[in-house]
């Protein structure tokens, strides 16, 4: 069935999960539930005998809970074990019985050993039932065993031990003559890797070379990343670098966050306008999606009507940082209206939204990379915020982003958004003349 009906290979998600556990409190069968997850019924028991949750419920007889036979309620035996020579205790009230009798049968339930193989839907409630060995299908617990045994799987190299002392034998000699990963794979086809993949296996001590034998790679300094990116890659469709452009627009809002150093949590938010070429910042105590969603709920409370902040913040081009992974919450305000539409850069091309970096640039001036966070407040961010749109620019004629700001939204508008005039001989992107409190 799932080979017949296209992009169906996929692996189970969460939601598929909850559906398997809910229909199997129903009652459902396999091929019922797989009939409507468009999946094999194979698939849906393979799941459930798979991430099944094991659970002890030591009912056993009145006098020994660990008792497990099926025969323990007429069971007349003593002295089974024949260690004490005058011993008048029944054997089912003593630990060891089930080790010891010959007699002994395991009390199993039907359910368990065919399908649905678990206790799910069953007539009897879980304490009243004399099983002692229960399986119970949870969607949640399923769904992290099945994440641990992925992400278990992909660790490690995909090499045995024999195929990696084969492949050291030729590499460690060349590269102590000084060649190149490049070069020894060009010359040595058999190895079939990847100049990525024998850096790793070298950075990893896979091979007998390190990394100080390598000629360039110690001049490298580690590269240093503040963001993670967006791990569920289905929020791009239909809001790629590629869709953005399709639409053609002339003006625009660029946002990014920049970090502080890494004694500090508090992050800016930032905001630029592609046509005014007006900065705006907001200063977050945490880099999440919450916290983003919170700035854009504030600023939009902040405006009497809320077709004004929909008219400003229409389009907006971010990057793929995971602060920005829940675009739908952006988009929709909490009453279920859309107020703007979020598009991504392609990865690795942060010049997709290079009026941004160069206001961050202007920013770098007054916070320094490597600087804390720690002790600003957002008065204080303001106040840089102002300087900066305060400044004459060339590419506006010499006016400042705030005049053109002015003209176009108005004054009302520039205050919701905590903007103010700097005096033109006040302006300064100096850290030494912005004292903070």
């Amino acid at each position: 069935m799932s080979k017949i009906i296209p992009g169906n290979q996929k692996h189970l998600s969460l939601e598929d999960r909850l559906f398997i556990e809910q229909s199997l409190n129903q009652g459902l069968s396999f091929k019922e539930i797989a009939k409507y997850l468009c999946k094999d019924p194979s698939t849906i028991s393979k799941e459930v005998k798979k991430h099944r949750a094991s659970n002890w419920y030591h009912k056993g007889s009145f006098l020994n809970k660990k008792n497990f036979c099926v025969h323990r309620y007429q069971c007349r035996k003593t002295n089974v074990c024949k260690k004490i020579i005058l011993c008048g205790i029944k054997c089912t009230s003593c630990p060891s019985c089930n080790q010891t009798c010959k007699d002994f049968e395991k009390e199993c339930c039907n359910r368990l050993m065919k399908a649905p193989y678990v206790c799910n839907g069953c007539s009897q409630k879980l304490h009243h039932c004399s099983i002692a060995h229960k399986y119970t299908y949870d969607a949640r617990f399923a769904d992290r065993k099945y994440r641990e045994t992925l992400k278990d799987s992909r660790r490690g190299i995909n090499l045995s031990e024999k195929e990696a002392r084969e492949k050291d034998s030729i590499i460690t000699p060349l590269i102590a003559k000084g060649q190149s990963p490049y070069q020894i794979l060009v010359n040595h086809p058999e190895l079939q890797m990847s100049v990525r993949t024998m850096y790793s296996y070298i950075d990893q001590g896979i091979f007998t070379s390190k990394n100080i034998d390598l000629k360039r790679k110690v001049t490298f300094k580690p590269r240093k990343c503040h963001k993670t990116q967006i791990s569920n890659r289905e929020i791009f469709h239909g809001r790629s670098y590629e869709d953005f452009l399709k639409l053609g627009l002339n003006a625009f809002i660029e946002m990014d966050t920049v970090h502080s150093c890494r004694d500090s949590q508090k992050t800016l938010l930032t905001f630029f306008f592609t046509e005014e070429k007006l900065f705006l910042a907001y200063l977050l105590n945490r880099c999440t999606k919450g916290a983003v969603k919170a700035v854009f709920d504030r600023l939009e409370r902040r405006f009497e009507d809320v077709f004004d902040f929909q008219s400003i913040f229409e389009y907006i081009l971010t990057d793929r940082g995971s602060e920005f992974g829940d675009p739908v919450a952006l988009e929709t305000n909490p009453n279920g209206i859309q107020r703007s539409s979020i598009y991504y850069c392609d990865p690795m091309r942060s010049g997709q939204k290079g009026g941004l970096e160069q206001a961050h640039t202007m920013l770098r001036m007054v916070l320094p990379k490597g600087s804390s966070f720690a002790f600003l407040t957002q008065w204080d961010v303001n106040r840089i915020v102002n300087h900066i749109n305060s400044t004459p620019r060339e590419s506006l004629n010499g006016d400042t982003p705030y005049q053109r700001a002015l003209k176009r939204y108005g004054e009302d508008v520039l205050k919701a958004l905590q903007l103010g005039l700097i005096h033109p001989d006040e302006v300064c992107l100096r850290p030494k003349l912005i004292r903070f409190k």
